[in-house]
């Protein structure tokens, strides 16, 4: 009787320091304001936390951001609104176009998979064109080498346009149609056109889409990647590396 009597009194006790101790919510940290340049590749350095207070599966909708630009990882599932789930946070960074600018405010969400909203951030995303630069030397001087091309415009544009309209019937299930989309983006020289593209072979990321009964091609997820990072996608590295390591 006496070792029930205790057992009772330590149970009680344990349950009176769980009361006092209530669980830490989760939460969402990033910088106030996040400032990108057009044609440049910018980390939005996200940090989501406490590590035991999430949930399994739980990640994040970031709603706000120009039709333009693109994440290097996650997903679009709405324009401007991308999926992305924590795991890839500490490579997650913006694909701003040639010709951007302005300024958008950006939310994101931390969601459970049912989609309940656990914690809720805000950022300003500030798209500026550099400072000019100092004006090419004259004479000589401005022989010494060659200088490089700028982009096509036009062309950019409108591969611009191939990725959104691949992203849109991706969300409504018809990868055929994407594919040929994302492929021609590619092949106008849109680094996350041959990003997208890959994604819809590599076996790894096909979990994400939300299409049944599609297989995965190692070998043309590899193709499109290594086209990616010949476009400058410095990602594709790090998907090659985990595609290799299946």
């Amino acid at each position: 009787m006496r070792a029930a009597a205790t057992v009772l009194v330590l149970l009680s006790i344990g349950a009176a320091v769980t009361q006092s101790q209530p669980r830490q919510r989760p939460g969402i940290g990033v910088a106030a304001t996040i400032r990108a340049q057009p044609s440049a590749r910018t980390p939005l350095s996200i940090a989501v936390g406490p590590g035991d207070a999430l949930p399994r599966n739980a990640y994040l909708r970031i709603r706000g951001l120009p039709q333009t630009v693109a994440l290097t990882e996650g997903h679009a599932i709405a324009p401007g609104v991308w999926a992305v789930p924590l795991s890839v946070l500490p490579v997650l960074a913006a694909i701003v176009p040639i010709g951007a600018e302005g300024t958008s405010e950006i939310v994101i969400d931390l969601l459970s998979l049912d989609g309940k909203v656990l914690a809720e951030s805000k950022t300003t995303l500030v798209i500026a064109a550099p400072s000019p630069a100092a004006p090419p030397p004259s004479g000589s001087a401005a022989m010494a080498g060659p200088t490089a091309t700028p982009p096509n415009t036009p062309d950019h544009e409108q591969a611009l346009r191939f990725y959104h309209k691949g992203q849109e019937v991706l969300e409504r299930g018809d990868v055929d149609a994407a594919r040929r989309f994302f492929e021609r983006a590619a092949d106008l020289g849109l680094p996350h056109g041959a990003m997208a593209l890959a994604t819809t072979y590599d076996p790894n990321e096909l979990a994400k889409l939300k299409v049944v009964g599609l297989k995965g091609n190692i070998a043309a997820a590899r193709t499109w990647y290594d086209r990616a990072a010949e476009l400058g996608a410095t990602e594709a590295s790090e998907r090659l590396r985990r595609l290799n390591a299946r």
